[in-house]
């Protein structure tokens, strides 16, 4: 396309070539300068539109504004809705930990350090009688009171998992598993006629006639405090429980456990012999508490116990 352009003084002509791309290039400044002139207008006009005063800016900007605030109050009470919703299931959700605790309570035969009144349970409902939203302050406060009873909680089943813990650790550490796997003499506990010299003596455990070689095991979990040669219990092995409980293994035909070594309860410490003062081949058990001897009878029940009902 030619543009032909004649001055009026001169009375000369001068053409122009339009080409594509020059035409583009056209349309794009003038896009860009109307957009710059509306962008500048629009700035203008709602920045300072309280200073200028125009009336129908300033319904405009009114209009946009209350707009801004009801998008806003909507986001916010729909997240509070929603934050309420969540709040109820978490107290639901701790009413049910409450009523685990204390099943885990009873169970132990504890007694729950935070037992309510109310009846265990996790049932609740009703019917929805003048029901309101809870505000911003009432969400906070509520959430701020959820957060104490589950502290509260959390201290109290810590309290039943320590004290759980003693419990299976003082049971662990009672003498109450058979050190050999077979029927001994209750009575043999006391005073009795020595085998020897046929007079009255204390006998201070109780025998377990069995073949020599018969597994013995330590009937319960401690800390081996000696291991000799007595000439009147042969071959013996003492066992530390702690808690100023002891055992005794005596007469054994060999012991594979050092001093200071760690043994499980069930876990074999030596074999059934009839070293030192004996008539045949048996082990010899004792209890002793802060040194004197008890009668191995009020612990081994226990493990006859066991034994039939594993059967």
């Amino acid at each position: 396309m030619h543009i032909i352009l004649v001055s009026s003084r001169s009375a000369t002509t001068r053409t122009i070539t339009l080409t594509p791309l020059k035409a583009l290039g056209a349309a794009a400044m003038l896009a860009a300068a109307v957009l710059l002139l509306a962008s500048l207008f629009s700035y203008v006009t709602v920045r300072h539109a309280a200073e200028i005063r125009l009336p129908f800016l300033q319904e405009l900007l009114r209009a946009v504004s209350l707009e801004e605030n009801q998008r806003r109050q909507e986001y916010v009470k729909e997240n509070l809705k929603v934050m309420a919703t969540k709040l109820g299931e978490m107290q639901a959700q701790l009413t049910r930990l409450d009523s685990l605790g204390d099943r885990l309570s009873t169970l132990a035969g504890i007694r729950s350090p935070e037992k309510k009144a109310a009846s265990p349970g996790d049932g609740r409902g009703g019917p929805l009688l003048l029901a309101s939203e809870l505000s911003t302050h009432e969400l906070q406060t509520a959430l701020d009171s959820l957060a104490r009873d589950v502290e509260a909680r959390t201290d109290a089943l810590s309290l039943v998992e320590t004290q759980l813990f003693e419990e299976r650790v003082r049971k662990n550490q009672l003498p109450s598993t058979l050190p050999v796997n077979v029927q001994w003499n209750a009575s043999a506990f006391g005073w009795r006629l020595d085998p020897f010299t046929g007079q009255r003596a204390m006998h201070e455990g109780v025998d377990f006639p069995a073949e020599v070689g018969t597994p013995v095991v330590a009937a319960a979990s401690g800390v081996v405090l000696s291991v000799e040669r007595h000439p009147d219990y042969g071959n013996v092995i003492e066992i530390d429980h702690g808690n100023d409980m002891t055992t005794r293994y005596a007469h054994a035909s060999a012991i594979f456990a050092r001093v200071g070594d760690v043994v499980r309860r069930g876990q074999k410490i030596a074999e059934v012999g009839s070293t030192g003062r004996s008539t045949g081949p048996h082990l010899h058990f004792e209890v002793r508490f802060r040194g004197s001897a008890q009668n191995p009878n009020h612990f081994l029940e226990q493990a006859r116990v066991n034994t039939f009902a594993q059967r």
